[in-house]
């Protein structure tokens, strides 16, 4: 969905909105977007496009999956309510635009060292971080499978 079309879906519902790549689906994301979701009436998650995926260095074969496959997948979890991409380094504009009640990020952050944070905060937003599952990533899944 466009970033309007998020919006407009809110209609005065607390939101809540996660961020990342989900490129290969394992039960660490789907923990956290179920766990996300309980937190509010509305879950946007937004993601990265295949570009800004690149840059983070995640590794010259990834995304594995495109972008359009990895909004399609997201969207039909039951505990998400919209996927919206965005092509910036972090979700910052996006969170400026959407105004979550609500962002959370796994375990593997720190909110002092999430650039959003503090847009998060500046109109009384709250950010939370999930534990992270052990041994669950898409790099530890691509390892085992030889792929990394």
């Amino acid at each position: 969905m466009t970033w309007e079309e998020a919006l407009r879906l809110r209609q005065g519902r607390r939101l809540v909105f996660t961020n990342g790549v989900f490129d290969l689906l394992h039960v660490g994301h789907l923990r956290l977007l179920r766990a996300a979701r309980g937190l509010g009436d509305l879950l946007i998650v937004g993601l990265n496009d295949d570009d800004s995926v690149r840059r983070l260095g995640k590794g010259p074969d990834r995304p594995v999956n495109p972008l359009e496959d990895r909004a399609e997948l997201l969207s039909a979890l039951r505990p998400v309510d919209g996927v919206v991409a965005f092509s910036d380094d972090t979700p910052s504009r996006l969170i400026a635009y959407l105004r979550p009640e609500v962002h959370v990020k796994g375990g593997d952050y720190r909110e002092e060292d999430l650039p959003e944070a503090g847009i998060v905060r500046s109109y009384g937003g709250e950010v939370v971080i999930f534990p992270t599952v052990a041994g669950r990533s898409t790099t530890s899944m691509l390892r085992r499978a030889g792929l990394e």
